[in-house]
């Protein structure tokens, strides 16, 4: 077992990791390159920080795989993106199962192309009754588009008289989202960038966020053990005070 690995506490480890997967691109051109080169490798990455968080038991893994603002690039590389998907979709499935991996999606997946659409729902299909992680992939996904969704059914079901305005509460609103339930513990990003981009705008209002420079095709197993070593050290308050001494209640 590798030092890093030693060094993780199963205790202090986040139950939900969320990831900005950024950089492929840039990592890809930074060698000489095709951007096409950095997505395929970024997708390795994908396998193997899943099997890595299947591995130290975390329940759920949620990855921005592909936003709604991303149909606005060129179509060559919305053509190659979406063949890649099912790439990966079809090839992952024995992975998938022998680590008791379950997949998941949230977003508009109305609008991916029918055949990666249908290889999505086999793999869904296919991993339904794993036990183990949840990896849930964020497709033609946005956090605002996900909340107009959500109010948009409940206005429909206040329309139909099955909810009363105001018995709407944060938890009503939770559960329209696309997949209600824990909330990201931890938010990483990749690549440097210091902003959210829209992703899980309302899930991540209390997560912890790690940023590092590494580009997501660099982003192996030591970086995320990095992650989560960062994110034991972290006192959760959600708003709160942990442990408050009294003149601090008063000065």
């Amino acid at each position: 077992m590798s030092e890093p690995q030693q060094a993780l506490d199963p205790a202090k480890l986040p139950r939900h990791l969320a990831i900005i997967m950024d950089g492929n691109g840039r990592w890809a051109q930074r060698r000489g390159m095709l951007r096409a080169a950095g997505h395929e490798s970024g997708a390795d990455t994908i396998r193997t920080v899943t099997t890595e968080c299947a591995k130290l038991g975390l329940e759920q893994l949620t990855l921005y795989a592909f936003s709604n603002e991303n149909w606005k690039r060129p179509r060559t590389e919305i053509t190659f993106l979406m063949r890649l998907l099912r790439k990966f979709l079809v090839n992952e499935r024995p992975t998938l199962m022998e680590n008791d991996v379950r997949l998941t999606a949230i977003g508009r997946l109305d609008d991916l192309p029918a055949p990666a659409r249908r290889e999505l729902d086999k793999t869904m299909e296919l991993t339904a009754d794993n036990g183990g992680l949840n990896l849930c992939l964020a497709l033609s996904y946005g956090g605002r588009a996900e909340l107009t969704d959500a109010m948009r059914e409940l206005g429909r079901r206040i329309a139909a008289g099955e909810l009363a305005p105001e018995d709407i509460d944060e938890s009503t609103i939770s559960r329209a989202l696309y997949q209600p339930g824990r909330d990201p513990d931890l938010l990483v990003r990749t690549a440097g960038e210091m902003r959210v981009s829209n992703f899980l705008l309302w899930q991540i209002s209390y997560a912890e966020i790690f940023v590092t420079n590494a580009c997501w095709p660099e982003f192996g197993v030591d970086q995320l053990h990095a992650a989560l070593r960062d994110y034991a050290t972290r006192t959760r308050k959600f708003g709160g005070l942990v442990d408050p001494q009294p003149e601090a209640l008063h000065g």
